[in-house]
């Protein structure tokens, strides 16, 4: 299409006269603009507008596909903005951008971080646990909240969180004639801004953050017992090997720590779990550690609950396996799947050994042992041997 019907552009705190000509032009020329009340109140635009729909919803706009129209959103839309969700409704060239600024690319300038190593995060929606696998010694993160009540509310759970002595930076109107940047600690904040946007930059200082290697602590995660403990762990997320983006199914997940360091690692998880306990504590854990948008939990057991998910690229079976199991998740997969099962029964152990003698792959026993008191002295004490077995389909 050589004249695009939409123009997305991106506006900031200077209005009009940080817009491009083009940007103008097509103000000018659309019947009709969309944008929120900030945006076109920025614009000076009284007529022919259409406020954002709230909840957002993509097909307000695309009910003026073919006539000239515009869409303004903060700085650049294609971070953290509507430009995204657009564009993935729409055909290539139906639609030209005209982006200004960031509020991460202003925020960054202002403080002097190089942005290229900063965390950006937008938590005008989500919860501040998106924050822990960031937060480490001496992060930078910049993160765009609702409000300045909001930028309050994340000071608290910083402190709460023994993130207490992180600097803390609170950024409003950036780029415009009311630009307004405070400093703080975020046990000391206590609210410096009208209400409105707000970027928050933070440089972490206090608690340590949890550490990127597999095996975390066992008491990181709530769980009745049921639970893939910490060195086995490892050892199944060697086998399992998460690349960012992929997809595992871990079934019979029990407290889901296989997901949540999956997840950890970039990719996304589907706990399949059969005892509500057990699925309660799995989607505790991933809002503990932020990642309830990357570990979905499923109710039930395999084969049935496996009927409507997508292909994984890796799966975990942890518990509850029989030959009706495994032949329902072995033909589901597609030829690269790595799976990976463990067994700790004799029953199940000689079925991994059956398995592995058709269709090959690694077989490892796994036997622990920690030290413990025995009257004034040491002695070792065995934890019940784990078998597993890894192959690729």
């Amino acid at each position: 299409m050589a004249d695009p019907w939409l123009t997305i552009i991106g506006i900031g705190e200077d209005g009009l006269a940080g817009l491009s000509e083009a940007s103008r032009k097509a103000l000018f020329e659309a019947e009709t603009v969309f944008g929120g009340e900030r945006h076109l109140a920025l614009a000076g635009i009284t007529e022919r507008t259409r406020p954002w729909p709230v909840p957002f919803d993509a097909d307000a706009v695309l009910s003026c596909r073919g006539r000239p129209t515009a869409v303004l959103a903060s700085g650049d839309p294609f971070w953290h903005g509507v430009g995204g969700s657009l564009a993935e409704k729409l055909e290539a060239g139906e639609w030209i951008a005209h982006s200004a600024p960031s509020t991460f690319s202003l925020a960054a300038a202002r403080l002097g971080w190089r942005l290229e190593s900063v965390i950006c995060l937008g938590l005008h929606a989500a919860p501040f646990e998106r924050l822990v696998p960031h937060l480490a010694r001496g992060a930078q993160i910049i993160c765009l909240v609702r409000d300045a009540r909001a930028a309050g509310d994340l000071a608290r759970w910083l402190t709460e969180q023994g993130w207490d002595a992180s600097s803390f930076w609170t950024l409003a109107a950036l780029g415009g004639p009311r630009e307004k940047i405070m400093q703080h600690r975020a046990d000391s904040y206590a609210g410096d801004l009208a209400d409105g946007p707000v970027a928050v930059a933070l440089k972490a200082s206090g608690a340590q953050g949890i550490t990127r290697s597999s095996g975390l602590p066992d008491d990181l995660f709530a769980h009745d017992g049921q639970m893939t403990k910490r060195p086995v762990r490892a050892l199944a997320l060697s086998a399992l090997a998460p690349r960012l983006g992929e997809r595992l199914w871990d079934i019979g997940a029990g407290s889901g720590s296989i997901s949540i360091e999956w997840a950890l690692c970039g990719g996304i998880a589907v706990a399949v779990e059969a005892r509500d306990d057990r699925a309660a504590n799995i989607r505790r854990n991933a809002a503990s550690f932020g990642l309830s948008h990357r570990v979905t939990v499923i109710g039930g057991t395999a084969p049935d609950a496996l009927a409507a998910l997508e292909t994984p690229d890796a799966v975990f079976l942890g518990g509850g396996l029989d030959s009706a199991m495994f032949d329902a998740v072995w033909s589901r997969v597609v030829p690269g799947t790595r799976l990976v099962a463990h067994a700790i029964t004799l029953e199940t152990e000689a079925f991994l050994v059956e398995l592995h003698h058709r269709h090959g792959g690694g077989l490892m026993r796994i036997e622990l042992a920690h030290a413990g008191r025995l009257g004034h002295y040491r002695s070792w004490e065995a934890t019940r041997p784990v078998v597993q077995w890894s192959v690729v389909r």
